[in-house]
C-alpha cells in the first residue's frame, strides 16, 4: 500500500516535532547544520519563518503523522528552499513526492538551494527534480553546492 503524502499549513503545534528533528544526531551529521537551543529555535520559527508573509511554509505528513517541513524564502533578490524530514521518514520516497507537491505550489524561478556537500541524499533530490550545480559556497570551512531551479521551456 502507498503511503499518502500530503502537505499542509504549520500549525505551532508542530514546531515541538521539527525542533527534536533538528536535533536527531544522525539529521545533524548529515545536514552540518549544529541545531539550536529551544527557545532559540522556537523564536526564529515564530518570527522569522511563519512571522514573515513571503515565506511559504508547508508541513509534510505521511498518511496524517507529522514528518517535517519544506520553507521557501527570500535572501536578497533570490528565492531559497530548504526542507528537513525526520529520520525516520528517509529512503521511502517521501522527500520525492513532498517537494514535487512544494515545487507545483512555489512557483517563483529560478529557485535556489545549497545542500552541505556531504550530503549526497539532499543534492540528489534537488538534482532529481530539474536543480543543476552552479557551483560550490562556502559557510566557514564547509563547502555547500548551489543549485539552481529555472523556468522549464
Amino acid at each position: 500500500m502507498s503511503e499518502q503524502v500530503r502537505l499542509r499549513e504549520v500549525s505551532h503545534a508542530d514546531l515541538e516535532v521539527f525542533l527534536a528533528q533538528e536535533h536527531d544526531p544522525e539529521a545533524v551529521h548529515r545536514s552540518n547544520f549544529r541545531p539550536r537551543e529551544p527557545e532559540v529555535f522556537l523564536r526564529h520559527w515564530k518570527t522569522k519563518v511563519l512571522g514573515d508573509p513571503s515565506n511559504f511554509v508547508r508541513a509534510v505528513t505521511v498518511d496524517g503523522e507529522l514528518a517535517g517541513n519544506l520553507v521557501a524564502w527570500w535572501e536578497e533578490d533570490r528565492r531559497f528552499i530548504g526542507y528537513w524530514l525526520g529520520r525516520e521518514f528517509w529512503g521511502r520516497g517521501v522527500g520525492t513526492r513532498a517537494l514535487r507537491l512544494f515545487l507545483d505550489q512555489e512557483t517563483t524561478r529560478p529557485l535556489h538551494a545549497d545542500p552541505f556537500a556531504g550530503n549526497t541524499g539532499s543534492v540528489r533530490l534537488l538534482e532529481k527534480h530539474g536543480f543543476r550545480r552552479t557551483g560550490t559556497v562556502m559557510y566557514g570551512e564547509h563547502e555547500h553546492v548551489m543549485l539552481v531551479l529555472h523556468e522549464e521551456d
